[in-house]
């Protein structure tokens, strides 16, 4: 297939930084023509691809476009799993409504929704999220893990920890969690993180896992609302960022931690989301469904669950709720 010969083109040239690679050793690679070989390679320059041909030696890619294109993201992506299978849509009402889908058709575990403008993006509690084109990243990624219902929560605060620390692997910025997976840099949000579960009443199918990050919005670019409470990755370093290399360190990321959840459980998973956490032992106020709760935040429970203890020392376990830090 064609997309076949293509993803192997990126990864070979992934897998060989700075090489060349010939056309005959390409082709012998992906089992395909030179012929083929050459059009893919077009289709690449097409698309954005800066990529130097020399004769005896072959093709090396110079530079990737700055757009968030399937090719792009690929192209220098260290996973093996997660984030390889990419499905891109220029604008979309929402990652969260495609990626759905794709679980309910049977997508592969590690499937990655990306689009460059979301025009019904949402948040927690069914809020929207502003998601202008070409600016921040905006994905959801399908997950497959064999656990009960209960420990989906887990898997929302692992992602939190994976996507602070691919982002301040690539960027140096580094994010504060307030439960259970807002980002925030000097208490304005960067990041928004979204669960939702596909499941019978006793295994999960999929877990959806929205993901939208402020990258390269300056002020202006947000309502003016907004423009006191959220932050950019620009606005943190006055610096523009390529999209694709934040989503691989995120990808890679998420990988290494979702693994390690696999095999060893929540606990270390825990103990890296307490680590950078500004909720615990604070004063907070947890806005529910059934009302709001202020108290003390004591520590999360196994299940990721928040210990709230009120004034009269009763705990209570928090399992949705917005949280605001109390002065």
């Amino acid at each position: 297939m064609s997309s076949d010969i293509r993803k192997g083109l990126i990864e070979a040239f992934t897998n060989n930084p700075n090489q060349y690679l010939s056309g005959e050793s390409l082709a012998e690679l992906l089992g395909c023509s030179r012929t083929a070989i050459w059009k893919h390679i077009e289709a690449l320059r097409q698309d954005g691809f800066i990529l130097e041909a020399v004769r005896k030696k072959g093709y090396r890619i110079i530079s990737s476009p700055e757009k968030i294109v399937p090719d792009n993201i690929l192209f220098g992506l260290n996973t093996s799993y997660i984030g390889r299978n990419v499905h891109f849509e220029e604008t979309v009402d929402s990652t969260q409504n495609i990626a759905q889908k794709l679980a309910l058709e049977g997508a592969v575990e590690g499937t990655l929704v990306v689009a460059e403008e979301q025009i019904g993006g949402r948040g927690r509690l069914e809020r929207k999220w502003q998601s202008p084109k070409y600016k921040g990243i905006w994905m959801s990624l399908i997950l497959k893990p064999a656990i009960p219902i209960m420990k989906t929560p887990q898997l929302t605060l692992l992602i939190a920890v994976a996507v602070v620390q691919g982002i301040q692997d690539v960027t140096g910025v580094q994010a504060d969690i307030k439960w259970p997976n807002d980002l925030l840099v000097n208490g304005k949000k960067l990041t928004g993180i979204l669960t939702e579960m596909q499941a019978d009443s006793d295994r999960v199918h999929s877990l959806i896992i929205g993901i939208g990050i402020n990258v390269n919005q300056q002020l202006e670019d947000f309502e003016e609302e907004l423009q006191s409470s959220a932050t950019s990755i620009y606005l943190e370093t006055k610096t523009s960022w390529d999209r694709a290399i934040i989503i691989q360190g995120i990808m890679k990321q998420i990988e290494k931690l979702y693994l390690l959840y696999l095999e060893k459980g929540f606990y270390p998973i825990k103990l890296l989301w307490e680590s950078y956490s500004i909720s615990l032992g604070q004063k907070v106020r947890a806005n529910t469904l059934n009302g709001s709760i202020f108290g003390l935040a004591k520590g999360i429970t196994d299940d990721g669950v928040l210990l709230l203890e009120d004034d009269q020392g009763e705990v209570h376990s928090i399992y949705s709720a917005d949280i605001l830090m109390e002065t």
